[in-house]
């Protein structure tokens, strides 16, 4: 009987301990959870600012292309001769060339900066 006592008493301890370990396992993997949750929702946050600085970049200089290019065609009306529009029009060409190099460029530089900051939380 002595040893049923013990035999019992040590499978109660051990019950004990593999609850104790159960109970540390489950609040590590909450906590582990709670820190991800945390990460993503400031990763996400990040992303929403990044796409909101880029579409406003977009506009502005969708507006500015607009502008210049409505400048040209007003240039365009009052020529006088083919060798004027020709200028005009190559002048155009090129202002839009090197802005659109430009805003591809800072636009790629914004959502690189846009990833990285997004990535830091993760």
């Amino acid at each position: 009987m002595p040893e049923i006592n013990r035999v019992a008493e040590e499978a109660t301890r051990m019950g004990e301990e593999a609850q104790e370990q159960t109970i540390r396992v489950g609040h590590e993997y909450q906590k582990a959870a709670e820190i991800g949750v945390e990460a993503a929702s400031r990763s996400f946050g990040e992303v929403n600012r990044g796409l909101q600085a880029l579409a406003a970049e977009m506009t502005d200089y969708s507006k500015k292309a607009f502008d210049d290019a409505i400048r040209t065609w007003e240039q365009l009306i009052g020529v006088k001769s083919l060798e004027q529009a020709i200028q005009i029009q190559s002048q155009y060409a090129k202002r839009v060339f090197e802005n659109h190099i430009a805003e591809l460029s800072k636009l790629g530089e914004m959502g690189l900066g846009m990833v990285r900051e997004a990535s830091k939380p993760v």
